[in-house]
């Protein structure tokens, strides 16, 4: 029992179970006293009532009229009364009633049963013509109706207390196997296993809307820690190359005659390596929610058409084309210059991974509820099978690695993506690839 106590979820059902019972007990209490006065009462109005009709008796014959009467009652067998007629000096003159005279009004008296003794009884007792009229009852059959009642609420409240116990001990069963498997499932969890996560039930209830927010919660955390492996993994591959070179070139400072090719080679292998530190300090900053909080509604077809005017030069330079193809006006609440980072590296990324004479196209639609910018070429594409892997921070399909870049521009484009409440979705555009902001419109 002690072990049953400690648990929250016992506690909670079997304080459910005490407060249901001690509401029974009072009701049960309440309608019993409420019975008891209820035919108390009755009994006191019968007493009055043949008080009543002997003292009308006595006012047309007088006290043998009431002698009479009394006679006559007692010789009824259904009568349950009992009667007694004292003179002034307290003895009994008609009546069975053998009693000590009451005083005048209603009293509870003593009086001999001839077949139990001594017994208690209720009377009512009324001087009339230098007597006193005593009538009473015994209230054994309400003594014995209270204890039928007693008995039956007695039996109520013990199965009651049973029902209670057996419910308390099925819904603490309930609640402690809920809480078990949530506990279990962050022992697991701190142990080293990120992979598990809470039953969800089918009911939708309270303990399923838990379970579907810690769910969601420790997706978020094995995502962040995969985040941080890769990263970690993936800085200390990419920032070998060029940390390589960079002290190649400082060797080759110190050993000959200092040269400005070389320095110039060299402050730029570091600004390489500085632009990779601040291209993931950005990632964390949107994914963290750290920039972009001063969202406004902004109009995403004029930054489309404002970016395709600006680059459209650059993009011919580079010998490809940019077209801009959008709709009349799209409005949605987000961060201006942080959609425009997205656009810009989708638009680099068209740019570095496509032939020459690639097509590009900027285009902006509205589908359901939702506002979607997408950079579409015509260029070779990317596998079905790498179109969720390129997202990935320091994802690079070349293996060579030789041309620029550091495999951290469309893993931004996805956290600015999420930080807009979006997402982003690669595609085949048939041909070439289509890589799509997806938007909520307000």
């Amino acid at each position: 029992m002690t072990d049953l106590w400690r648990s929250a979820a016992y506690r909670i059902a079997f304080t459910y179970s005490a407060a249901f019972a001690l509401a029974i007990a009072v009701l049960g209490a309440s309608v019993y006293l409420a019975a008891d006065a209820a035919f108390r009462h009755q009994l006191d109005t019968g007493i009055a009532e043949e008080m009543t009709d002997l003292a009308r008796t006595y006012r047309t014959g007088g006290l043998d009229g009431v002698r009479a009467a009394i006679d006559t009652r007692r010789s009824g067998a259904s009568n349950a009364y009992h009667y007694a007629l004292l003179d002034a000096a307290g003895r009994r003159v008609a009546g069975a009633l053998d009693t000590v005279r009451p005083p005048p009004g209603w009293s509870d008296i003593r009086f001999i049963d001839p077949a139990e003794g001594e017994d208690a009884g209720r009377a009512l007792a009324r001087p009339i013509g230098g007597a006193t009229l005593v009538v009473a009852i015994d209230p054994e059959s309400l003594e014995r109706l209270d204890a039928v009642i007693l008995l039956l609420f007695a039996g109520a409240f013990v199965i009651v207390l049973l029902l209670g116990t057996v419910g308390a001990l099925i819904l603490g069963r309930y609640l402690r196997l809920k809480l078990a498997r949530i506990g279990d499932t962050a022992l697991a969890i701190v142990a080293g296993d990120l992979s598990q996560r809470i039953p969800i039930g089918r009911r939708g209830d309270e303990f399923d809307i838990v379970a579907t927010s810690v769910n969601a919660m420790l997706d978020r955390i094995a995502q962040l820690l995969d985040n941080l492996q890769q990263v970690s993994s993936d800085l200390a591959h990419d920032l070998r190359t060029p940390l390589s070179r960079l002290r190649g070139s400082l060797e080759a400072a110190l050993d000959g005659p200092s040269d400005r090719t070389t320095l110039k080679a060299a402050l730029r292998q570091s600004d390489d390596i500085l632009a990779l530190f601040a291209a993931i300090l950005r990632i964390s900053e949107v994914e963290g929610g750290g920039i972009g909080r001063s969202m406004e509604m902004l109009d995403v077809v004029e930054l489309a058409s404002d970016l395709c005017e600006t680059y459209a030069p650059a993009v011919a330079d580079g010998g490809r084309t940019l077209t801009c193809n959008t709709i009349g006006g799209a409005l949605v609440r987000g961060d201006r210059e942080l959609l425009a980072q997205g656009l810009i590296n989708l638009l680099d990324n068209a740019q570095v991974h496509t032939p020459l004479g690639t097509g590009i196209t900027l285009t902006v639609t509205r589908q359901e509820g939702t506002v979607l910018l997408s950079v579409e070429d015509d260029g070779p594409g990317v596998p079905a099978t790498d179109r969720i892997r390129i997202v990935r921070r320091f994802v690079r399909l070349e293996e060579s690695r030789s041309r620029p870049g550091n495999g951290l521009g469309l893993n931004l484009v996805a956290a600015i993506a999420a930080l807009h409440r979006g997402r982003l979705v690669i595609e085949d555009n048939r041909p070439g690839l289509r890589a799509m902001l997806v938007l909520p419109a307000p």
